[in-house]
């Protein structure tokens, strides 16, 4: 079994990444990243984790789990491709009664922000299952593609049947445009909320 250290290092030099660069993303020196890759360090706090994984863009389960068996939320980045579309991005099966009146068939995926960004209908600490569609299935949570970026709209239909995007906090909807593009629906989203 792969030790988180190797785990690090490998997935450093996949993204390219000298020592130095990874411990800027990451808020850290470059010797502590050299601790990390030795295993001189062997814990890792949760919030280090987290913004390795994001440096790293790549899901936490890749570095947890050596065979990567369990998914784990992939970070949405707006100036990104969709999170879903990496190699190593695992879908999730969710039981039918936690998305109640939706309707979708392939993938599902759990998403959330990645640190420091920020979305319409989806804050920091929040995930959603996002089926991945390019159809206007059913009026509700969409992400998109809007002038090149990811951005999550409510869409549905106005009374011509042509497309209406609307952002969290807009009362009116915008009308489809050429520059923007369905990605993917919102089957369940989940709220953090600190206890």
């Amino acid at each position: 079994m792969e030790t988180l250290g190797p785990r690090i290092k490998h997935l450093r030099l996949e993204a390219k990444l000298n020592k130095a660069a990874l411990a800027r993303r990451v808020g850290v020196s470059d010797v502590t990243i050299s601790y990390w890759e030795s295993g001189a360090i062997k814990q890792i706090g949760h919030e280090r984790l987290v913004a390795l994984a994001a440096a790293l863009n790549c899901p936490l389960s890749a570095l947890l789990d050596d065979e990567g068996t369990r998914p784990s939320p992939l970070f949405l980045k707006a100036d990104a491709s969709p999170p879903w579309t990496t190699p190593d991005a695992k879908g999730i099966e969710l039981p039918i009664e936690l998305t109640p009146g939706q309707r979708w068939d392939g993938d599902c995926h759990l998403v959330t922000p990645a640190p420091g960004e920020c979305f319409d209908y989806l804050g920091a600490g929040d995930l959603a299952a996002i089926a991945p569609t390019e159809i206007f299935r059913q009026p509700g949570l969409y992400l998109i593609e809007e002038a090149g970026r990811l951005a999550l709209r409510r869409v549905q239909q106005d009374a011509k049947g042509a497309l209406t995007f609307q952002r969290q906090d807009d009362g009116s909807p915008a009308p489809y445009t050429p520059d923007c593009r369905l990605l993917g629906k919102i089957v369940s989203l989940w709220r953090h909320e600190a206890l």
